[in-house]
């Protein structure tokens, strides 16, 4: 099962419930921080780290001794990567989204490829938890080779996927194949707003969801008379607790500051994958 866990916005808890969820499991599962531009996942499950290895992407390679500035490459490219200058063609590889087009359409043959790194993927083990992430370059504005990387290390069993926040490109590349997704959300103007947002992204990629109220207080709240209302399932509300937060604070889990969770985050696993399992969720 690949259940991932998203938000419609930053700061709502998301990588607190996926820690909760990895923690709470009763057999061995597997970790992957697809929020490649800020992983922060290993901050509270402090797993050993095992290996390290670069994300590359192919990048043009012009041959300025065979180039003759035609600037077919330049028309092709939709990023403004490779352009005409004077009598030759020039590469900007942090524009680059590896596509191949100015190799296919080079009448000269002057354009080659050659591997750039983008990131890197860092894997290790925490308990029974694998624990996989990846890390964008600094100035790389390209994350969806350093997700689909961290994606290739899905689990024949359960794997538990920290999405980036908001609904750019890269949740959508995080959740797209999903078994189930989890949106959590707060209970404020800004979070439904967001929700609501998130909750589309879903519907257009047919993935099943429920959602998760992170700092609850009350019932009267605009989320929760949101989802009574378009008939969505909230499957857990965390109160909201100082405590969590100063655990929080100190990089220790939810689950040191409210233990009482782990119990209702190993049923919320075990619904899930009933769910998954017997297709309720498609």
């Amino acid at each position: 099962m690949k259940l991932a866990i998203a938000s419609g916005k930053g700061g709502t808890g998301k990588t607190t419930v996926s820690v909760g969820l990895a923690l709470s499991a009763e057999s061995a599962v597997t970790y992957l921080d697809c929020d490649v531009e800020e992983p922060n996942g290993k901050l509270f499950l402090q797993p050993e780290v095992e290996s390290s290895q670069n994300v590359s992407v192919p990048v043009p390679v012009v041959n300025r001794n065979r180039c003759t500035g035609c600037g077919d490459c330049a028309d092709i490219c939709q990023f403004n990567a490779i352009v005409t200058q004077g009598e030759y063609a020039m590469v900007f590889p942090e524009l680059c989204h590896s596509c191949g087009g100015c190799v296919y359409v080079c009448p000269e043959r002057a354009i080659t490829e050659e591997m750039h790194p983008i990131g890197l993927l860092n894997s290790g083990q925490a308990g029974n938890v694998r624990y996989v992430e990846g890390l964008l370059n600094v100035g790389v504005s390209m994350a969806t080779p350093v997700i689909d990387a961290v994606k290739d290390h899905v689990s024949d069993g359960v794997t538990i996927i920290d999405s980036p926040p908001g609904t750019s490109c890269s949740m959508v590349s995080t959740v797209r194949d999903a078994d189930f997704v989890l949106l959590v959300t707060e209970p404020t103007p800004f979070g439904l707003h967001d929700l609501k947002i998130a909750i589309k992204t879903l519907e257009e990629l047919k993935r099943p969801f429920s959602v998760i109220i992170n700092r609850f207080e009350d019932t009267d709240n605009c989320v929760d008379q949101y989802c009574a209302d378009e008939d969505i399932a909230v499957l857990l509300r965390i109160p909201e607790s100082r405590k969590a937060a100063e655990a929080y604070s100190r990089g220790e889990s939810l689950l040191s500051a409210l233990p009482e969770l782990k119990d209702e985050f190993s049923q919320l696993l075990s619904v899930i994958k009933l769910a998954v399992e017997s297709g309720e969720g498609e």
